[in-house]
């Protein structure tokens, strides 16, 4: 199990966030676009500190960049962070000063006029050897336009007035960059489009508009598929674009260009996909680049009562759903025979290789049941780069067989069998199997992780546990792990299957709830080791009282694995070549 043991703190980039609803638009007479909000950057800078030019973004604690009268140095950067220098030059730092310049303030208004002007002068285009200011340029596209309503409104003026026309001109300057350079068929590439679209309406521009338009139409058959999954594999990503694609509709809306079809469908997906991917404590399975992630229970869709744990909207029909794209979410149900919380619910990854923001995560399984977090995945560590990037990104992070000497490689669902009180999956790879079963009263996991190589290797089952959580022995190479004083506890047993077990490993690993909160977590692993192996593997969450037993037995060339927790039973056949079913 190799994890970082040098302590450090990663270095915060804004994660992606939702909007239920679009932003309102700013109070503008002379155009339709709706003003993009500030994604959060703009909360640790008030008016005061930019009056003081004072830059403050993530941990980083604030630092003066200007001289006190908006000239401001664009080449700094204290904290050596290239996330911290994008978002200096993003100017999303100055949306509370431009709230309150739209409000009527004219001293706002004069200093938010002067940073941004500033950056224009010390940033001549094209800016193209600046990779701050190079991806930053959607975002402060945005803020230019954002700026030029509120200079209408807090003015009350219809036209612009000739001392800030410079706007117009670094808005076309910037609609420039963005023609030549689109990131294609992902977040970047919509915020990208979106905010050409917006210099289009707002001055007027018919060729910018039609630009932007038929990128976002392209853009939605790869962004979305048709099954709604997003291509960026990421649990919060699919939420943050659910989000930005319906801005993209009502930015086109308002501005006289109706969305496609194809937008509009597959975000409705998107939604669909969403509830599906919400766990039994309302949170989005943390998949990816994600923080933990609360659904938004966004009104009169799929999200509404999977984001309210059940108590508004409409109860989703599907309770299984397996996705091409790589992803299967299951559940006991949506809190009609039992409460909602007390439903247990899984994601199982399979598919193509990591892209964009997906992980080594590939066989991987994350669980609730009992109202909590019973297997976890290790999170998501930010952009910086370090050693924690890769270790959260890479397969020991997971609930996976890992392999000695083995990269990363795209992996199969080869069988799905879904029924009322089970489901079964079978995945594989270049050189693993690993079978899922899921049982429903009781509610448990089996699986049966076989790997075979030419040469001999170390294979690892690891089995990632919530913070807190003490893990001791429990039989034969199997373990319990409870929280002091917890009333339920999760056992996982270690049955041997073809092979003798060897003693559990446990050892302390790490969980990411966000990329700047990062606490100790126990892992444990189950190991082989040779040309082959079969790890077989129950996860069984139970009431801290209840006794947990296996037996096993032999009947018609199959392994019977007789299972009992507490006063239920169940028994659960493996044939020959690994299939597991509940018999």
């Amino acid at each position: 199990m190799a994890v970082p043991d040098r302590v450090s703190e990663p270095l915060r980039k804004p994660v992606p966030t939702v909007v239920q609803q679009s932003a309102p638009v700013a109070s503008t007479p002379s155009n339709a676009y709706t003003c993009a909000p500030y994604s959060g950057i703009e909360r640790p800078n008030p008016v005061g500190n930019l009056y003081r030019d004072t830059f403050a973004w993530g941990t980083t604690p604030p630092y003066r960049v200007g001289d006190g009268h908006g000239d401001v140095n664009w080449r700094l950067n204290p904290a050596d962070n290239p996330s911290w220098y994008m978002w200096l030059h993003s100017l999303r730092w100055l949306g509370q000063g431009i709230r309150a310049a739209g409000k009527g303030d004219k001293r706002a208004l004069q200093r938010v006029d002067a940073i941004a002007h500033d950056w224009v002068r010390d940033n001549p285009y094209p800016w193209r050897s600046d990779a701050g200011a190079t991806e930053s340029t959607m975002h402060r596209t945005n803020v230019l336009i954002c700026l030029r309503q509120a200079v209408q409104s807090g003015l009350r003026v219809g036209r612009l007035p000739p001392a800030y026309r410079w706007i117009d001109a670094a808005l076309l300057q910037h609609s420039q960059y963005l023609q030549r350079h689109w990131s294609g068929d992902w977040n970047h590439g919509t915020e990208e489009s979106l905010a050409l679209f917006g210099v289009g309406c707002t001055l007027g521009r018919a060729e910018l508009k039609r630009t932007a338009a038929d990128r976002l139409t392209a853009g939605i058959k790869t962004a979305i598929d048709a099954q709604g999954s997003t291509n960026e594999q990421s649990t919060a990503y699919a939420q943050y674009n659910y989000s930005l694609w319906g801005r993209a509709i009502d930015v086109l809306g308002r501005c006289g260009v109706e969305a496609s079809p194809t937008i509009k469908a597959r975000r409705q997906q998107l939604a669909n996909w969403l509830a599906l991917a919400t766990n039994s404590l309302g949170y989005l399975h943390q998949l990816g680049d994600s923080e933990v992630v609360k659904t938004a229970p966004v009104a009169g869709t799929p999200l509404e009562y999977a984001g309210t744990l059940g108590t508004r909207g409409t109860r989703p029909v599907q309770r299984v759903g397996v996705f091409d794209a790589g992803y299967v979410f299951g559940r006991t149900g949506w809190g009609v025979e039992r409460p909602f919380g007390a439903e247990s619910t899984y994601s199982i990854r399979f598919g193509p290789v990591r892209r964009l923001h997906g992980h080594d995560d590939h066989m991987s399984l994350t669980y609730t049941s009992l109202g909590r977090d019973v297997l976890i995945d290790g999170g998501h560590a930010g952009y910086q780069g370090d050693e924690w990037q890769r270790w959260a990104r890479g397969a020991s992070a997971h609930n996976v067989m890992t392999v000695s000497g083995v990269g990363a490689s795209a992996t199969r669902l080869t069988r799905s069998v879904v029924q009322e009180t089970s489901e079964y999956y079978e995945l594989r790879d270049a050189g693993r199997t690993r079978g899922v079963l899921v049982l429903k009263d009781p509610d448990l996991m089996v699986v049966l992780d076989r790997g075979s190589s030419a040469v001999r290797r170390s294979y690892e089952t690891l089995w990632h546990l919530p913070a807190g959580q003490q893990v001791t022995p429990y039989g034969q190479g199997s373990v319990v792990a409870q929280r002091p004083g917890d009333t339920v506890k999760t056992v996982l047993l270690q049955v041997p299957y073809g092979e003798p077990t060897a003693p559990a490993q446990v050892e302390s690993s790490w969980h990411y709830r966000t990329i700047d909160k990062r606490s100790a977590a126990p892992v444990v692993g189950f190991t082989r080791s040779g040309r082959t192996a079969s790890i077989l593997s129950v996860i069984v969450p139970a009431k801290a009282t209840a006794a947990v037993r296996y037996t096993t037995s032999q009947r018609a060339g199959q392994t019977l694995l007789h299972l009992q927790v507490g006063a239920v039973r169940a028994t659960v056949a493996i044939a020959a070549d690994g299939t597991l079913k509940r018999a």
